[in-house]
């Protein structure tokens, strides 16, 4: 009996010490954590945060409160970093636009081989980040005013000044003048938000690719009215009286 109690009496001793160990693990783990987020990890942490949040509830269904909760931190460690709500929103919008312009670029591909072809490879790259990054997509379009700050305006800008690029591309591989290239952008840009809009609320759930095929046919005929116009062609659908 005396032996057993004291087989016992060790196996405890040996269980209490792996349990404070763990404990000590766990502590020191915690604290890494907190040096790491000390450090300059939290501001990643609070975009990503801001991100998912976005993807779940829109662009104006969290607090600032609420992405440092889900982080970790208490309310008052964001300041650190960001202003306000609004300028986390403008750093994570500055962010999406940055992978946005190297993506599209990608898809662009100098305008290779021809412009048309290139184009259409940008539509379906628009889509497929939209898709893919839905908390980014609607940080990026769902509020100019998270647009103001010049890192974010710049990104954005950038953005837009490439798809006039591509207009201009796309008009001179038609031999038509280029002078109404930045209207030709807005109606494509118009155009494939809108539709990218429509994917992400699920309206194009029956048919994955009915949302790419929508965009391209819809694109092609505003390039198609662009190139009749900048001729002098007359077109088919009656423009409004001035």
């Amino acid at each position: 009996m005396s032996a057993d109690m004291g087989r016992c009496g060790k196996r405890g001793a040996k269980m209490a010490g792996e349990s404070s160990a763990q404990e000590a693990a766990n502590e020191s783990a915690a604290g890494e954590k907190g040096r790491a987020y000390h450090h300059g990890r939290l501001r990643q942490a609070l975009l990503a945060a801001a991100r998912a949040l976005i993807s779940e509830r829109g662009p104006s269904g969290f607090t600032l409160a609420e992405a440092a909760k889900r982080v970790g931190v208490t309310g008052a460690a964001p300041y650190r970093h960001f202003a306000d709500r609004n300028a986390l929103m403008s750093a994570l919008a500055q962010e999406g636009f940055e992978h946005f312009n190297q993506q599209l670029g990608k898809a662009w591909d100098g305008g290779r081989p021809d412009p048309v072809t290139a184009l259409r490879r940008r539509g379906a790259a628009y889509l497929a980040f939209a898709k893919s990054e839905p908390g980014l997509y609607r940080a990026m379009f769902g509020d100019a005013g998270f647009l103001t700050q010049p890192a974010a305006n710049a990104a954005a800008q950038k953005a837009f000044d490439e798809l006039i690029r591509t207009t201009v591309a796309v008009l001179r591989h038609f031999c038509a003048p280029e002078q109404n290239a930045r209207t030709l952008a807005v109606q494509i840009w118009a155009m494939t938000h809108g539709v990218a809009q429509l994917m992400l609320a699920g309206h194009f759930t029956a048919d994955e690719k009915e949302a790419g095929q929508v965009l391209e046919d819809a694109v092609a005929a505003l390039v198609e009215g662009a190139i009749r116009q900048a001729l002098g062609v007359k077109q088919v659908f009656p423009r409004p009286a001035e």
